[in-house]
């Protein structure tokens, strides 16, 4: 399955977040913590190479992965030297964990201001990350209120947006944005996955058998419950995906399962977290 995406916007997006750099203190990478390294976008590391601004990770969305792995995950970032925070945007209580993150990230920066009488200086930082990863609601959560605009699809953010979050830091909502050409299929299918790229341009029956695949090998019993699936699933994926079609009554003239509503089912339950707390790619071991 070949996928691509890369709406003329996030060319200008990239450039946007080139021109903005030299105005923040520090970075936010927002990443989705089912797909923590397929979520991140090689563009961002090139863009923030050489330059001596701290970042932090924001595993986002963690609400959704598989509680394990969330740990695992923060693990490996600290080990590499990068500050991971877990967070789900839609919860407003997350926003004292994220303030002590920020401030531990960038401590060695508030004692050189202190140093120098500026106690108050407001933390600028921006945030980045490919589309639909959270970074519009992760500022609304932080605030309170609807400050940035989000949407629960990809490509809405179109152009910077300050907004102060208090506790003395500002943030800088960026666009996301993907690479030009996404070499790495299993990158770009874990992205489709997850709703990163537009469902409109996939072919929905094809990504559901690459979902059940990869649930048959990590989550069979999540998937063979939420289907009420008795024994094993089919061998075939194709075939796993008309069983569960017809476990839910798809059907159409002649007795037909409907398999691309079954996809389409399939693929928002699973992005809903209906089937369970999943993620799609296992911690490196260190």
């Amino acid at each position: 399955m070949n996928i691509n995406w890369y709406p003329g916007h996030m060319a200008k997006a990239r450039r946007l977040i080139e021109e903005n750099l030299k105005t923040v203190d520090m970075a936010a990478e927002l990443v989705d913590a089912r797909i923590p390294s397929a979520s991140r976008n090689p563009d961002i590391d090139r863009i923030l190479a050489g330059s001596s601004k701290p970042r932090i990770v924001i595993l986002n969305k963690s609400d959704l992965a598989d509680p394990a792995q969330n740990r695992r995950w923060v693990e490996y970032y600290e080990s590499a030297g990068c500050k991971a925070l877990l967070f789900n945007s839609k919860n407003k209580g997350g926003k004292p964990a994220f303030v002590s993150a920020v401030k531990e990230a960038y401590k060695d920066r508030i004692e050189k201001n202190i140093a120098r009488g500026m106690s108050g200086r407001h933390i600028k930082i921006m945030v980045l990350g490919i589309p639909n990863v959270g970074k519009s609601t992760l500022i609304n959560s932080l605030c309170g209120v609807q400050a940035a605009k989000a949407e629960d699809r990809p490509g809405v953010t179109r152009t910077k947006q300050w907004v102060g979050v208090g506790d003395g830091i500002d943030m800088l909502d960026m666009p996301g944005i993907l690479w030009p050409k996404l070499d790495d299929r299993e990158a770009a299918l874990l992205l489709a996955l997850t709703g990163a790229i537009r469902d409109e341009i996939l072919d929905t029956e094809g990504l559901a058998v690459k979902l059940i695949e990869k649930l048959r090998d990590t989550y069979p019993n999540m998937l063979k419950a939420r289907y009420k699936i008795d024994g094993e699933l089919p061998e075939d994926n194709f075939e796993a995906l008309q069983l569960i079609g017809k476990k839910r009554g798809f059907l159409v003239s002649g007795g037909e399962i409907n398999t691309e509503r079954a996809a389409t089912v399939l693929l928002d339950e699973f992005r809903g977290c209906k089937i369970g707390k999943i993620t799609l790619e296992q911690a490196p071991r260190g």
